[in-house]
């Protein structure tokens, strides 16, 4: 463990865990900066990170992760709900990466603070193209704006092990409840990273051939169930069981997962990722992910792969202004892993 992560005592661990996401740089909706004091930028936000978790110069936040290689088959049902490319043809070539939350590259597998995990996917379409998805392993968000997750992120780094209480941390669970709920259910260890369903928390706007709009959120559901592992299991595992299950899995069989959209119905939210839309909602399937292999170059594939979720074509709009900010910060932090 780096010095600027340590220590890693339970009530770090717990304060770490509530910030989770894979929306981690998400920041505050344009169209509402104007009326705060204090809005944060793309840069400001990979700041909070970094004051949350170090600076490592790597990724801000999931940095520990596990590439692969696959292919995704689209459903009919998908193309009759959207005109994007990515369901127009056969199977596509994927890239895939699993993570650890945080922006600590060591951060062992075993412990809550890697909670939730993170699942993005690469879709590499026939004209040059690319969609780029960006999940995690919770169905929701910790704060409603930018502006309140990177307070939170800066509370996390002021309330460390000798931080006088009540902390910072303590203060800001104290009046924002969502923070709190996120922190307090977050899900057992997973037995594998494909044993875990994955949300994307922001909202996006399918637009079929009739240009009828539909929001949606995405889901992905792993073809082998979920499974997460008890205490006892737990404690025999090492700091990087995840990636060494995984590596094992995928040569053994491919690591398959349904992926499904989320249809909002009327006064669900689309601006709001703090609030997950209710399980009665229709879920249909877009198509099969089946990952196949273990990316055979980690570290050069890692040091160039960039996930953008604001990258979309025709067919798919952003509905969450969340997006476009986190759009431009990522790349913020993929400059300073070079």
């Amino acid at each position: 463990m780096t010095t600027e992560a340590a220590p890693f005592d339970s009530s770090r661990r717990r304060a770490l865990a509530i910030a989770a996401a894979s929306a981690a740089t998400a920041v505050l909706p344009k169209e509402a900066a104007a009326s705060d004091a204090v809005h944060e930028t793309p840069a400001t936000m990979v700041g909070a990170l970094h004051s949350a978790f170090g600076q490592h110069h790597a990724r801000a936040v999931h940095a520990k992760g596990t590439i692969l290689q696959g292919s995704f088959t689209p459903t009919p049902q998908s193309r009759d709900l959207s005109q994007a490319k990515v369901f127009s043809s056969g199977p596509l070539p994927v890239t895939v990466r699993f993570s650890d939350f945080t922006g600590i590259p060591d951060i062992p597998d075993t412990i809550g603070a890697a909670n939730p995990r993170g699942f993005a996917v690469k879709f590499r379409i026939p004209s040059g193209e690319e969609l780029d998805l960006v999940t995690h392993s919770f169905n929701g968000f910790p704060t409603h704006t930018a502006d309140e997750f990177a307070q939170l992120l800066r509370a996390i780094g002021a309330s460390g092990a000798d931080a006088a209480k009540p902390t910072a941390l303590d203060q800001f669970l104290a009046s924002h409840p969502i923070a709190k709920t996120f922190l307090t259910t977050q899900k057992p260890p997973p037995a594998s990273y494909g044993t875990l369903s994955y949300f994307g928390v922001n909202a996006f706007v399918f637009v079929d051939a009739k240009q009828q709009r539909r929001a949606v959120r995405y889901r992905f559901v792993p073809a082998a169930g979920e499974k997460v592992l008890d205490a006892a299991t737990l404690a025999k595992k090492g700091p990087d069981y995840l990636q060494e299950e995984i590596a094992a899995r995928v040569a053994t069989a491919p690591v398959l997962f349904d992926w499904y959209a989320q249809i909002a119905e009327s006064g669900d939210l689309t601006d709001d990722p703090s609030v997950a839309w209710p399980e009665n909602r229709k879920l249909i399937k877009l198509g099969t992910v089946t990952i196949n292999k273990l990316d055979e170059q980690q570290a050069s594939t890692g040091k160039g792969l960039l996930f953008l979720p604001g990258r979309v074509g025709p067919g798919i709009e952003i509905a969450d202004p969340m997006i476009s900010i986190r759009h431009a910060a990522y790349p913020i932090s993929f400059g300073e892993r070079q």
